[in-house]
């Protein structure tokens, strides 16, 4: 009986401690939920924000007026509105969270420009750079502060929209409410002001993002000299209306203007700088995983059996495999020596974790060490070295990824070994050729026989390798469609005193005939020690050939590059294979031709600021009008692979545009393709705007140069 009471009182016992145990487990995942949920508010509470919405000259604010507040950062927008007496086209992007640069095309309707708009022109019309930067954001953690921005409309070119403001911008996230006040020079004049209620905001329906928008207009439209003479009359200076941003990509606006007419714009925005691409990369392959074979090498698993092995699981990675050697150590012990060819992603921490899969799961157990060499454009740019062990415990998560690049980093790129010091046993040639097509559209601003002009050719392009060793590429190009045709090269109002070398760009592009545009090679050594050494020859573009070759100092896991560069170049007949020997130049009163060829020398200054994903370059020397001076170039490169750039140059050429000292610059976009695409891609779509056509600060191209081929390779978002 007493052993039954001890055996009952264990089974409460038990039981209790169970309960207990279940209490406990229940109480933590109670806790947990708890805490996610917080995490999930905090998360909601920090990104909670109110509908942000352009103004008409596509900068953050109301209609005419800016505010404070900034879009996220690798925001990009396109968009155009009617503001009568005007029709304002408009590009902008977010460079920082606290940096917004936009650029307009503003066009007085209904005035014939006073020089050329008889020949085709048209009304007068003018290019218009915006800028505002953010002095106090939501990033600096102080929430219950106002925002503050202080920025210039039309601070570069002629100047006649120019302004600048500083405001204040107080939202109120639970009211759906904010205000802003400001006070602006120039254009805008005085003490200025808007608000903008989104009543919907919390709603799930598609006019959440309704807001009502109230501004007081600052600009001072009577006295400003050179306003429309229609947009001077002023019966109000409140403006209101509605602005609507549906699908977090289409912004529709309409609102009242000087109490005198009604205005309209439209925009669509979309972060290029941090979206992952329209469609998923369903067609890249899924990381290495099987099978798994570490087999010694020997009867059993010959070498020949593992290389082909080694190379078709790269193949299927995306991965070139294009030299395999075996070799010995000074211990005795196997070593492997690779070299790869990247073709397919832009990411070179992509590629090294795709080898490294690869590798673990394959070398086999009696090889000691691998070296693994990239190379690019027959140039090899980098190189890890991987011992087999740390191989193995990253496979079973002994060692993470950071871990094995820890004890793998990257490194010069070794020569390859001597033939009579290992054994070669994989040898793959590089293809003769392949062949790409894409269309292209050139576009031409300002000319005196209409505002925008344009080309629309097709490109096709064999390139590949000589003697697996010499890169080659060839390009022909035909004009498909096409309105530059009459266009001169000299700008009448403004002639250019210097040799005629780019300003005549556009008639290369006036004829329907096919166009020789590239055929040139050339090759790369890497001498060492980050030390790279180039040579090329052949059309390098439409309009120049030559000769050309460049050193560069550019170690791995270096953020400076330095390098020196020289070609010799022929400028080319607009159609055909011939040269001119002669090019244009405005002495003053006529045109004449003098003899002419092409020689320009840098030094060239690289340096990537990786912090804030910014990357600098210098370029002093000669340029190719005879000019010398120096051109700057600032680029900002973005998670998606989105790059956007500024230049500005200054030599001594003294060329005058409107009465003013010009210097060259300019704008550039590089949009990743494989945004478009379902599987990764190294190419790129490539945009450029010059302010002005001029031959300032000119340069020709000389093939692919060797910062361009190492920094892609080494690339990192």
């Amino acid at each position: 009986m007493r052993t039954l009471s001890l055996l009952f009182l264990g089974l409460l016992w038990i039981q209790a401690a169970i309960g207990q145990e279940i209490s406990s487990e229940e109480d933590r995942a109670g806790s947990l939920l708890k805490d996610l949920q917080r995490v999930s508010e905090i998360d909601c509470k920090i990104h909670d924000a109110l509908p942000f919405f352009y103004n008409d000259a596509l900068m953050g604010g109301y209609f005419n007026m800016p505010s404070a507040r900034m879009n996220r950062s690798g925001m990009v927008s396109v968009g155009g509105s009617r503001v009568p007496p005007y029709n304002i086209y408009g590009l902008n992007i977010q460079v920082f969270d606290r940096l917004e640069l936009s650029a307009n095309y503003t066009v007085y309707t209904g005035i014939t420009e006073p020089n050329f708009g008889d020949d085709g022109f048209g009304d007068d019309a003018e290019r218009i750079g915006n800028i505002k930067f953010g002095v106090l954001t939501p990033s600096d953690g102080f929430p219950y502060l106002p925002l503050i921005s202080v920025g210039a409309n039309d601070f570069i070119g002629t100047k006649r929209f120019n302004s600048q403001y500083v405001v204040v911008t107080q939202p109120w996230l639970k009211q759906n409410f904010e205000v802003s006040l400001g006070y602006g020079w120039g254009r805008m004049k005085g003490l200025f002001g808007g608000a903008a209620w989104s009543p919907f905001r919390r709603a799930k329906h598609f006019f959440r993002n309704l807001s009502f928008i109230l501004e007081y207009d600052d600009n001072n439209y009577k006295k400003h000299p050179y306003e429309h003479p229609e947009g001077r009359k002023v019966k109000s200076r409140w403006n209101g209306g509605i602005s609507l941003l549906a699908w977090d990509l289409l912004q529709i606006s309409v609102n009242t203007v000087r109490g005198e007419a009604i205005a309209a714009g439209a925009s669509l925005r979309y972060p290029l700088g941090t979206t992952e691409g329209f469609f998923p990369k369903v067609k890249d392959p899924s990381s290495y995983q099987s099978p798994v074979d570490t087999e010694p090498l020997g009867a059993t698993r010959p070498e020949e059996s593992f290389v082909h092995e080694l190379a078709y699981a790269l193949s299927d990675q995306g991965l070139d495999l294009y030299t395999a050697f075996l070799l010995f150590d000074e211990q005795g012990r196997k070593e492997l020596w690779l070299k790869i060819v990247n073709n397919r992603y832009r990411d070179h921490e992509e590629v090294r974790t795709r080898i490294q899969d690869v590798l673990a799961a394959l070398v086999p157990s009696d090889v000691f060490s691998v070296t693994v060499v990239i190379e690019a454009d027959a140039l090899p740019c980098q190189a890890y070295c991987y011992r087999t062990q740390d191989l193995y415990r990253y496979r079973i998560g002994l060692v993470g990824l950071f871990e094995l690049q820890t004890l793998s980093p990257m490194r010069e790129a070794p020569p390859p070994p001597s033939e009579y010091d290992s054994i070669l046993l994989f040898q793959r040639r590089k293809p003769i050729w392949t062949f790409t097509a894409r269309p292209r559209l050139l576009t031409f601003f300002g000319s005196t026989s209409g505002k925008f002009k344009y080309n629309l050719s097709a490109i096709a392009s064999p390139e590949g390798y000589l003697f697996d060793q010499v890169y080659y590429k060839v390009q022909a190009g035909y004009s498909i469609n096409s309105n530059t045709k009459g266009m001169s090269g000299v700008d009448r109002l403004n002639p250019s005193h210097m040799y005629v070398v780019r300003s005549d760009s556009m008639k290369y592009f006036q004829t329907n005939s096919l166009h020789l545009e590239q055929a040139f090679a050339q090759k790369g050594w890497n001498l060492g020690k980050g030390f790279f050494y180039r040579l090329a020859m052949g059309y390098f573009e439409v309009a120049y050939a030559g000769v050309a070759t460049e050193v560069l100092y550019f170690p791995v896991r270096s953020n400076l590059a330095v390098g020196i560069s020289y070609a010799q170049v022929w400028k080319r007949h607009y159609e055909g294979l011939g040269f001119f020997h002669k090019v244009p130049k405005f002495d003053g009163t006529k045109l004449e031709y003098k003899p002419f060829l092409g020689n320009q020398c840098f030094f060239n200054l690289y340096y990537d600021f990786k912090p804030l994903s910014m990357d600098f370059q210098m370029t002093v020397g000669q340029f190719l009008a005879k000019d010398k001076g120096v051109r700057f170039a600032v680029g900002r490169y973005f998670p998606s692979g989105l790059r956007f750039g500024i230049w500005y140059s200054i030599t001594n050429a003294r060329e005058k545009l409107n009465g003013h000292t010009y210097h060259d610059k300019g704008f550039a976009f590089l949009i990743p393709l494989d945004m478009f695409l379902k599987q990764s891609s190294r190419n790129y779509i490539a945009y450029a705007m010059s302010a002005w056509l001029r031959d300032q600060a000119a340069q020709a191209e000389t093939g692919k140069t060797l910062y361009t081929t190492l920094s892609e390779e080494r690339y990192l978002p």
